[in-house]
């Protein structure tokens, strides 16, 4: 089990006009499509605890209030392949039951399929990390799993 819990268990991406969002326990990631042959230097990104700006060749693609706070300090982007920005966003809040309904306060949510998914997978990634020697990278999940699921931290061990 050496490779991140994602990797092994693939991500559930909420589409977007400009691209994808999705997130894990501790991070939000963001693939925004930009035209082939966009140089870094085509790409203003602002990224704060609380709002993000992205713009290339001079055109806004995404600026708005994200869902929740993130780390500013850990938030970085990188180009990729010159068709590719990915962005990727520490969130203060480190727990199964913050699952981010959307990318930012009012725009970019998850439908409830996807939503749905979004938190069993934050869920799963949850009990990974409880219990490290099981693979839980291809389990199902069903019940309880809604705000993080079930809270075993006060039973006897």
């Amino acid at each position: 089990m050496s490779a991140p819990f994602e990797e092994r268990s693939g991500v559930v991406p909420c589409g977007t006009p400009w691209g994808r969002w999705y997130q894990t326990l501790e991070e939000v990631f963001i693939e925004v499509q930009v035209p082939p042959g966009t140089r870094a230097k085509d790409v203003r990104c602002s990224l704060q605890s609380r709002h993000i700006a992205l713009s290339v060749r001079g055109q806004e693609v995404l600026q708005g209030k994200l869902f929740d706070s993130t780390v500013t300090d850990e938030g970085t982007w990188t180009l990729e392949d010159r068709k590719l920005i990915r962005i990727v966003l520490m969130k203060t809040n480190r727990d199964a039951g913050n699952c981010w309904t959307s990318l930012l306060e009012n725009e970019y949510a998850a439908d409830p399929w996807v939503q749905d998914q979004m938190q069993r997978k934050l869920t799963l990634e949850r009990f990974q990390r409880e219990n490290p020697g099981f693979d839980f990278s291809g389990a199902e999940i069903s019940g309880n799993y809604s705000k993080g699921g079930p809270d075993f931290s006060s039973l006897e061990k």
